[in-house]
């Protein structure tokens, strides 16, 4: 399993480094297909965050969903254990819900993850990437000659269902996840409420088939 370390206005010293790396070995017992685990150590300069300024973000890169958790302190040594021990539980649902599938026969087949860039079959050409981009495949531009700054980033999707949307959601931490419903073919995106409460919404948009041409989407 490659660990992949970045650090942004920060510099990650040998220490911590080896310490990290020490810590994320415990990811290989719960996602032993583990390809790539990326870390990002930032520090926030702002002395009036300074109780949130270091900043951990642990990624892990597998054939299946990723899995992803961050978390904030003023020592990164305490935020590094807080991310570690959100990505933990993430990983331990993860697995058991592979187990649930195994048990009932109705594992997930590997094409129906969603894609991540690099799993596309041999001969789909995967697009070339827009020289714009940073190597995360962000774009950023500014709102005319405002300040604005905007964040632009495509994702690859195959559909799925609410049930899997708000799984996904739930091992990235987020607040929203952006989707294409597996029934309707409708872009949706679902989003956490209050508690265990979730909402979904879903837009009511032509959507094109194989060959290009639009067609109407069931209401």
């Amino acid at each position: 399993m490659e660990i992949v370390v970045a650090g942004r206005h920060t510099e990650v010293s040998p220490r911590y480094r080896a310490h990290l790396e020490n810590k994320l070995a415990k990811i290989e017992q719960l996602a032993p297909r583990a390809q790539r685990v990326d870390v990002i150590v930032s520090h926030e300069p702002n002395p009036r965050q300074s109780d949130s300024s270091e900043r951990v973000e642990i990624t892990v890169v597998d054939k299946g969903p990723v899995i992803r958790a961050e978390a904030c302190s003023d020592d990164a040594y305490a935020a590094l254990d807080l991310a570690l021990g959100r990505l933990i539980e993430r990983l331990r649902r993860s697995r058991d819900r592979r187990k649930a599938h195994r048990s009932h026969g109705q594992a997930v087949p590997a094409d129906a993850m969603p894609l991540e860039p690099g799993d596309l079959p041999d001969d789909v050409p995967e697009p070339e990437p827009e020289p714009t981009r940073d190597e995360d495949g962000v774009l950023e531009t500014t709102l005319g000659d405002s300040p604005v700054v905007i964040r632009e980033k495509v994702h690859r999707a195959q559909p799925m269902t609410v049930d899997d949307a708000l799984y996904e959601m739930e091992l990235v931490g987020h607040d929203f996840y952006l989707f294409v419903d597996a029934e309707t073919a409708q872009p949706a995106v679902a989003y956490r409420r209050r508690g265990w409460s979730y909402g979904v919404i879903k837009l009511d948009a032509p959507v094109r088939d194989a060959g290009g041409a639009p067609e109407a989407v069931a209401g």
